[in-house]
């Protein structure tokens, strides 16, 4: 068990996953610390304290695990945006763009009422395609989008700043420079 105050210390990098080149930030060893993962809960939440939020949207698949403790600490729903596919009832659909090809997210077409305030929640923030998907998803069912809170930030691959130039209030626990 670690005992750092600094959350990335609780964030294994794996060399050459998926691909050779790639420093994959791998939040599972941060997940499975209790002091670290509840480190990492309290500090993607202080940025939105006292932020009127309605709904949690977690992106599949690690955003399911840090948006249900989001949710459960803010006693509010969580709602999944999921792959095409996974989804048992009527659903809206978001096509975005890969590194290499194209893919598809949907989310259940009555999880968010117009209106609502929504945190949008992932583990890691690259290129934004996938959490740009998800906003799209939001804004097509009414909500009104309080903020977007990662635990990494990539900030060489310019997903923080694209989330930015849509207007939306982007706050990530820890970044780490390069791919």
């Amino acid at each position: 068990m670690h005992k750092s105050t600094d959350v990335r210390d609780y964030i294994r990098t794996i060399a050459d996953f998926p691909h050779e080149g790639i420093l994959f930030r791998d939040v599972t060893t941060l997940f499975a610390d209790p002091r670290g993962f509840r480190m990492a809960i309290d500090q993607m939440l202080h940025p939105f304290i006292g932020a009127a939020i309605d709904k949690v949207v977690g992106l599949e698949a690690r955003g399911f695990i840090l948006g249900g403790a989001i949710a459960h600490q803010l006693s509010v729903g969580f709602v999944p945006v999921r792959k095409k596919g996974k989804l048992p009832g009527p659903v809206i659909s978001e096509d975005y763009q890969l590194e290499y090809g194209e893919a598809v997210v949907e989310i259940h077409d009555d999880a968010i009422a117009a209106g609502e305030k929504v945190l949008l929640v992932d583990d890691l923030l690259a290129t934004g395609g996938t959490a740009e998907a998800g906003i799209r998803l939001i804004e097509r069912l009414g909500g009104e989008i309080v903020g977007c809170a990662f635990i990494v930030d990539l900030p060489d691959l310019g997903g923080h700043e694209r989330l930015e130039k849509l207007g939306l209030d982007v706050h990530a626990v820890c970044a780490f420079e390069g791919l």
